[in-house]
Parts: structure tokens; sequence; C-alpha cells
């Protein structure tokens, strides 16, 4: 038997980039052939994905983990690492998102809808990236960045432009058997649909699609009988159709109070589907007793402001203008929705007077928070004198230094970045200007002796067409 899951926490992990490689090029007679470190590749991001082939979130609940591929790490001779495979999760229609508090990530409506759950890491840069006219041959690389790891909460609520409720056994599942192709289960027990089953209805051109949603009870806006997992399925719904049992035996129970309670449980979970368009079905008429409660609390319901429609589903009788009635209600809504516009992208760039970072002081010293220094960090092989300058550098330059000292922070002083924390030592400002980290003074002082000879061989050449005996004068 098929199993219907609406609700699962998924716990998604992006691939980490891959490692930049520091390497020089080795050849004959190039003793010093310059950098050749290539970067690493970027991590493989975990995407979910909206498809109409997927109709449950079964195969979460067996496999809750799900992790993109890491990228390989750079190699010397250029050859850069190879990215990591991402991830294509199919969702159902419908699918909502949240993190681990509650917060809404993404609403996920309409095929091929996309959302990149977790991003991957970047691949390090290699040496031969970091080089630059000033820094020729850096003797680092930089570290892949870890991929995005979180825990989320999928959430499926049905998209249907009709919602049938009531209470348990009042014949929702017949009659949307009767009225589509739909086949939900159907017996004489209450409970007996315990997943939202959809079925497609066309009526006077008009195709609409029709939620049989499990049976409601009182007290089920808090939980009560499954009800929150039951009510999740209505939210989408545009319109709302009262399934109520004429030919029910139990004791305080009459159609109107039937619909008082249903009516009193959907306030209670959300507000506004107060506002959505009503159809109230007197069900299983073709019971005479039933048929008789059906007229006598008809014109009662229609003083409410109700439409209301005698029917019997095994009959079948009063279908035809039930379905005729539903297809008027739901052209209604569609045409007094507001035409969809095509997809936006919104773009904020960030305020002028951004740093793209923050110090905060705490007890026991400095907090910097940013996206930038937090992701340098990570970044940097701190087993390597060279990238640890490089990153007091880019720190620096990032203008982390002044905001320390404005905040007060003295020489010595506990500051954190990220997961890493260390003394604060400010760079010397003209210690900063004369030397470069990162830098090979092998290759300065071999540039510097070649230029020196270069100038010499080209004042002899200008001294011999002269005339001129430089080593003599």
């Amino acid at each position: 038997m098929t199993t219907f899951v609406d609700r699962v926490v998924l716990h998604v992990a992006a691939g980490d980039g891959g490692h930049g490689c520091a390497s020089v090029h080795k050849e004959k007679f190039k003793p010093l052939g310059g950098p050749d470190g290539a970067d690493g590749g970027h991590g493989g991001d975990v995407t979910l994905v909206v498809s109409h082939d997927t109709t449950t979130l079964l195969d979460f609940h067996f496999h809750p983990h799900q992790k993109a591929g890491s990228g390989k790490p750079g190699m010397g001779d250029m050859r850069n690492g190879a990215n990591g495979a991402s991830v294509e999760l199919p969702v159902p229609d419908g699918t909502v998102v949240y993190d681990a508090d509650g917060n809404e990530l993404a609403d996920l409506v309409g095929e091929g809808t996309r959302f990149v759950v977790a991003r991957g890491g970047r691949g390090g840069l290699g040496n031969a990236s970091l080089a630059t006219t000033k820094r020729k041959a850096p003797g680092f690389a930089l570290l892949g960045e870890p991929g995005e790891q979180r825990d989320v909460v999928l959430e499926l609520k049905s998209v249907a432009d009709v919602a049938l409720v009531g209470f348990p056994s009042a014949g929702k599942s017949s009659l949307i058997a009767a009225v589509s192709a739909a086949r939900p289960k159907i017996a004489d027990y209450p409970f007996t649909t315990l997943v939202p089953n959809l079925g497609v209805v066309e009526a006077g051109g008009t195709v609409f699609t029709v939620a049989d949603v499990p049976g409601l009870i009182p007290g089920a806006s808090q939980g009560k009988g499954l009800g929150l997992e039951f009510l999740r399925h209505v939210e989408r719904c545009a319109v709302l159709v009262h399934v109520v049992d004429c030919a029910t035996f139990e004791p305080g129970r009459d159609p109107a109070t039937d619909l008082d309670v249903i009516e009193n449980e959907l306030a209670a979970y959300k507000s506004d589907l107060a506002d959505r368009p009503r159809l109230v079905v007197l069900n299983k008429v073709d019971v005479p007793d039933a048929r008789d409660l059906a007229e006598i609390v008809r014109a009662d319901l229609e003083a409410r402001g109700h439409e209301v429609f005698p029917v019997s589903a095994a009959t079948r009788e009063g279908l035809r203008e039930l379905t005729f009635a539903m297809a008027r209600v739901v052209a209604a809504d569609r045409a007094a929705r507001p035409v969809e516009e095509a997809t936006r992208i919104v773009l904020r760039p960030t305020a002028v007077d951004d740093a793209g970072f923050t110090v905060a002081t705490t007890s026991e010293g400095y907090v910097v928070r940013g996206s930038k220094p937090e992701r340098w960090v990570q970044q940097t092989d701190f087993g390597n004198d060279e990238a640890v300058g490089y990153l007091a550098d880019r720190l620096a330059r990032l203008g982390v230094e002044k905001a320390l000292a404005a905040a007060g922070a003295e020489p010595g002083a506990w500051v954190v970045i990220g997961d890493v924390g260390f003394d604060w030592h400010p760079t010397d400002a003209e210690e900063f200007v004369a030397t470069l980290r990162g830098t090979d003074e092998r290759l300065l002082d071999d540039s510097r002796v070649r230029a020196d000879e270069r100038r010499r061989l080209k004042d002899v050449r200008r001294a011999e067409r002269l005339g001129l005996d430089l080593e003599g004068s």
C-alpha cells in the first residue's frame, strides 16, 4: 500500500570546495618557472525542483540525509579541480520550505520551480591565481570553502481549486469518486481516508481540481485527530465545499451543528479562510430519513447565505448541479485574481556606507562578523606563515584593523572571526608598504640582477657607438 507523507525534516549538506594548489613550474634549465598551482573545484549545490511526477514526500521520509559532491583539489601544471556533482531533489507542487526556526524560506508552486536549499562551497584559489606583478611567486594557496549544511522542514500543502471538508464518514471520498476519476478508499468506518485525494473535474467548459480532505473533528485546529495535518491541505484551495452527512445517527449531531463545528475549526486554524466562497452539500439523500432531514434544514442553511445542494454520491442525484456550481465559483475566483506577472528578480544593492562586516564587543574580547572576513578565515591555511600574512593584509585592506582600533581594541586583544580566535596585533603601516607578504624574494633579487645587467649592456652599446671607453673613463 502506498504511504502518503506530507511533512518531513530534511538534512542537507552541500559539497565542499576543493583546495587550491601551491606549486612551482619545474622544467630543465628553468629552476624558477613561476607558480602553476591551479584552483580547486566548486562544491555541488542541493536544489529542490517541483515535479508533477512526485506527489508525496515519501522518499525524504526514508532518506532524510541528502549530500552533494565536493569539489576536487587543484593540481600543478595549471590543472583545475573538477566541480562537485550537484543534487536535484524532486518535490511535489505546493511544497513549503521552512528553516529549523520555523521561518519560511520558499513556497514552491509550479512545475520546474527551483530553490537552492544549500549552496556548495567555492573552490580555493591556487598560487597561480594569487600571483600578481608584486607577488610573483606565492608560496601558498587558499583552502576550499565548506558547503552549507542545514536542516529544513518540508511541508506539502495540496494545490487544488476545491476542498471537500466535513466530519469523518460524511461521504467525501464517495463524492470525489463520483464526480472524477479519483478512486480513494471507501469503507463504512471513520477515518477511512488518511491522506488527501485529488480529482480532476470538468463542467461547463471549466476544468478544476477537487481535494478530498480527510475528516475533521472538534479540536482539529489544535491537532486533535491529526487535524493540523489535514487542515494544511485546505489553505491553498479557493473554494470550500462542506459535505454534511444527513444520515448520521450519532447523538448531538445534525447538519447545522456539523457545519458550525467545521466552520469554527477552520476559523481557529486560519482566519483568512472565512473569506473563501462556500457551498454546502447535504449528502446521502438516497436514504429516506436523510432526505426528510435535508428538506428541513435546507431553508435554514440558505437563510444563512449558503448555496445548498442535496446530493447522493451513491445514486449520483444532484451531482450535475453541484459540479456546475463548483465550476461557476471556481471560474469567478480565477477571474477575480490579478493577472500573474512574469517572475522578476529584485536586486538589493548594499548601502554605500556598508563596510561588509561588524565588530561587536564581548566580555572576552571582540567578535568580527561578516561574510567576507569569515570566508577568508575558512580559506586560510594557518600552518603556512605566508597564508596567514595574506589574510592579515586582506583584513587590513577591508578596514577590520581600523574598526577594531575604533572599538577600543588594544594590541594583544582577543579577536574571534568565524570559528577562529587569536590575539590581535595590528599591522605596522610602514612595514605593510615595504614588505609584501607572499612574495618570493629569490625572484625579486633575480629580476633586479637581470635588470641591472640589461642596463649595463645598454650603456656599453651606447658608449661604443659614441667611441667612448666607459671602463677607462
